[in-house]
């Protein structure tokens, strides 16, 4: 197969040529953080700012032997107060987009779905996009969502789905196959991921979600390959040219993209989406290629969009889910949020 031109090198290496990203690295103090930081800058994709411990991430600098600005350096002595801080240098306007560093998912997502302090926009759905490159498929996969919303319902999936349409036309793809996954790819009222798969299915047909050709039930094979499509004797312009994958739920949506990693040998970036700003989710046992791939993007997110919303070691998985309650994800009210500002 010849190499798409959106696998994530050339991502890279679009966001490159464009002016660099201003990152507030939320608890930069561990090396592999720094150490792909550093590298980011040496490629001038980002200006850091470094949120966090101020001795422990000098200390480390000069490990990786960087001389770092002390004025990229801003103190916390708290991975909350580092989530807090790094929140507020978006919303002032000092920070472009957030990457996550040596804290856990959970401490970074309640400073960034604050209602009043955080990033959310009003009637706007947070979820979660890993784009995986497997080594020999001709396209990038989105999978989503398999870190942030538990049990989507039918309306939760619809909104979704947008997200990551959108994500991928920055990215430029203008018109994202996405297959609605479940176990068949027929509808059995037994299974309610096929009941809502037909549903996503009409409502893109009628116009609910635009911008993508979506279809579903379909099984994972025939979402992938056009050979096992023909073989089932699938009629359908995404079979076998899946560019999204949404999956049932979180569970079986992180299973696959484990499952891609580690045995596909993938690379996944993760972005989480429909904030005011890109924000890179990274486990704090991230390898480095998926850390600057994740950078890559949310940069290239932040070109298309922020002027609307201004304001070495091997590692283990990069693959981490970080479950939020419906009512942390689900869109904010505009009258809501209008009250809340207000307050």
């Amino acid at each position: 197969m010849s190499p798409n031109p959106e696998k994530l090198q050339n991502l890279i290496e679009r966001a490159c040529a464009l002016t660099p990203v201003r990152v507030a690295v939320v608890d930069a103090a561990q090396l592999v953080v720094l150490e792909t930081v550093r590298d980011a800058v040496t490629l001038g994709l980002v200006e850091p700012r470094l949120v966090g411990e101020p001795d422990a991430i000098l200390a480390m600098c000069r490990e990786l032997s960087w001389d770092v600005d002390p004025a990229w350096i801003t103190p916390a002595t708290s991975d909350t107060e580092a989530a807090v801080r790094a929140v507020a240098m978006v919303r002032q306007g000092e920070a472009d987009l957030l990457m996550k560093g040596n804290l856990h998912t959970d401490v970074l997502l309640r400073a960034v779905l604050d209602k009043n302090r955080g990033l959310r926009l009003p009637g706007r759905r947070v979820s979660h996009v890993f784009l995986v490159d497997v080594p020999g498929h001709d396209r990038l996969i989105g999978i989503t969502d398999a870190a942030i919303n538990i049990a989507p319902n039918l309306t939760a999936k619809a909104e979704i789905c947008q997200n990551a349409v959108d994500m991928l036309h920055i990215l430029g793809i203008a018109e994202p196959h996405v297959a609605v996954l479940s176990a068949v790819e027929t509808v059995a009222s037994g299974i309610a991921s096929t009941l809502d798969a037909a549903c996503l299915t009409l409502m893109a047909r009628r116009g609910q979600i635009t911008g993508a050709q979506v279809d579903g039930p379909l099984a994972f094979d025939n979402a992938i390959s056009a050979l096992a499509a023909k073989e089932k004797g699938i009629l359908s312009d995404v079979a076998g040219r899946a560019d999204i994958l949404l999956v049932p739920d979180l569970v079986s949506g992180n299973i696959l993209a484990k499952a891609l990693e580690y045995l596909g040998r993938a690379v996944a970036a993760g972005v989480a989406v429909g904030l005011s700003a890109p924000v890179v989710l990274t486990s704090r046992s991230d390898p480095a290629p998926a850390r600057m791939a994740s950078l890559a993007v949310a940069a290239l997110m932040h070109h298309q969009t922020g002027s609307d919303n201004e304001r070495g070691q091997l590692q283990e998985s990069s693959i981490a889910a970080a479950p939020q309650a419906e009512h942390a994800c689900c869109p904010l009210s505009v009258t809501a949020a209008i009250r809340e500002a207000a307050e």
